[in-house]
């Protein structure tokens, strides 16, 4: 049986004629819930001197390994020189390391040093944690609605069809 709400609709026929104050509602809860996603990453980024971009860098490079400074700059969606810029710290510093590609000798493929994977693993962590336990508390309808929603929200070229959504 559904739920009633509003002039005896469902709720899930209220969901689709949100007002602008929950439409507003909703994109403030994004900027909150980000700005607890990325505290305790934003605190261990500045114990080594990076931003953002860095751990951005750290994540994906984490995620393929060998990937091509091209395809990262792709996902990341910013300029060679500003890739450039993070890669040249992080490679100074030991964790990221470019090898010469197989095929094209051009190409540089990246990859994280055990110290890379190291920090890569300090700043996920909290993140994994609570993306945890923020899923078990919502509960698996509810998880999978979100993970809709997230997809909807990308850009269509960076939806991953479903590769994050909760296992069934």
């Amino acid at each position: 049986m559904q739920e009633r709400g509003k002039q005896g609709r469902s709720r899930d026929e209220t969901l689709l004629f949100l007002t602008d104050d929950e439409l507003r509602n909703g994109i403030e809860a994004m900027y909150f819930a980000y700005r607890g996603f990325t505290a305790d990453p934003d605190t261990i980024l500045q114990e080594h001197d990076y931003g953002r971009a860095h751990h951005r860098t750290i994540h994906f490079i984490n995620r393929n390994p060998g990937m091509i400074v091209s395809d990262l700059i792709a996902i990341l969606g910013v300029s060679k020189q500003s890739l450039n810029r993070v890669l040249r710290k992080l490679m100074e510093d030991g964790l990221v390391e470019a090898r010469v590609g197989d095929g094209d000798r051009r190409t540089r493929k990246l990859n994280l040093t055990e110290t890379g994977r190291n920090l890569e693993r300090r700043l996920s962590e909290s993140q994994r944690s609570r993306m945890r336990a923020a899923y078990r508390s919502a509960g698996p309808e509810a998880v999978a609605g979100f993970c809709t929603v997230l997809e909807q929200l990308m850009d269509p070229q960076y939806r991953l069809g479903g590769r994050f959504r909760q296992a069934e």
